[in-house]
């Protein structure tokens, strides 16, 4: 590891460290939870949501009382299924959902008909990854930095992009920045991360903005170029690519766009039970597992903190991406 990456490690894990004092302490005896506690992930099993909710899982126990952590994925129309079951679940601590901006911040603007309000139905309760995006091209295509990547989009109409589904913060992170820059491309959806790289290589699209850990070996490997992050800062592991807001001139200042998890739970959860679980999520991200695989495996950056700066969080990131979707007409039904 580089001497920046280490440094990035510590500064991220020490953020998580300087939490309030309720969140450094570690879990005290509580009535919470006193039965296994249900963890509904709105994806499969085996991507990188799955793994950051499995390796939680395994750190609960030590941390809860002795109760397990049962992970339970409900993939499907975009994490919102999975949000329909935590939002009509009892408010008693024994259901929490792993959280996801469409199910839990803008469903509601991407599918009008949704059965539940994403902005009402859940208690924020830890905020715990970051998940840095990056947008790349192919090798064959001829442009090595953004500006020319801009200016050859301005030249030609036949540029598609590749997303990893509608709403997914990739494909509106992209849209973001085809509109502050007045440029028009064709969108095009795949199923997961995984398959918009597989497209890029395949030189079947021009241009998508994944997750760094999606695509970091294929840029390590040289299969992949990247153009520029989407964070507000360099990315330690990508220290020569500058951000977006760098490099995109003025129409692109200030841009920022970043993939996140956190923990919510039903609307309702008495504060005892919102302080204790708390309690619990921020103590396994001091977990040494449990940060080993968020900054390193998963090139994220730990959060942490408490369930008003969630919720704060939340309601930015709603306000964020709300007014993009419904100017851009982004519809999943």
């Amino acid at each position: 590891m580089s001497q920046a990456s280490r440094a990035w490690c510590r500064r991220t894990l020490l953020g998580g460290l300087a939490l309030p004092a309720l969140a450094r302490a570690q879990p005290a005896a509580s009535p919470w939870p006193d039965r296994p506690v249900r963890l509904i992930v709105p994806f499969g099993a085996g991507g990188a949501i799955d793994t950051l909710s499995r390796t939680v899982a395994n750190a609960f126990p030590v941390l809860a009382n002795g109760h397990a952590l049962v992970v339970e994925n409900r993939a499907g129309a975009g994490g919102t299924i999975a949000g329909a079951v935590v939002a009509g679940a009892r408010p008693d601590g024994a259901t929490l959902m792993m959280a996801d901006l469409s199910p839990n911040a803008i469903g509601r603007e991407l599918q009008p008909s949704l059965g539940y309000d994403p902005m009402r139905a859940f208690t924020p309760i830890c905020h715990l990854i970051n998940l840095p995006l990056v947008l790349l091209a192919p090798m064959a295509l001829p442009v090595t930095d953004l500006p020319g990547f801009l200016d050859l989009a301005r030249r030609r109409s036949d540029m598609v992009y590749a997303h990893p589904g509608i709403g997914y913060i990739g494909h509106l992170a992209q849209e973001l920045l085809l509109r502050r820059t007045g440029l028009t491309m064709t969108p095009v959806p795949y199923r997961s991360g995984a398959e918009v790289a597989r497209s890029l290589l395949a030189n079947e699209t021009s241009s998508s903005i994944i997750t760094v850990s999606t695509s970091l070996p294929f840029i390590r490997e040289g299969k992949l170029r990247p153009l520029a992050v989407a964070g507000r800062q360099r990315h330690p592991f990508l220290p020569d690519v500058p951000t977006i807001a760098e490099a995109g001139g003025t129409a692109l200042a200030g841009f920022e766009a970043q993939g996140w998890h956190g923990i919510v739970g039903p609307a309702g959860l008495p504060e005892p039970v919102v302080e204790a679980t708390n309690r619990v999520f921020n103590a396994a991200l001091r977990q040494p597992e449990v940060a080993r695989v968020i900054e390193q495996t998963q090139a994220s950056q730990v959060v942490g903190g408490s369930p008003a700066d969630f919720a704060a969080f939340l309601q930015a990131e709603h306000a964020r991406w709300a007014p993009l979707i419904q100017a851009a007409g982004i519809r999943t039904e």
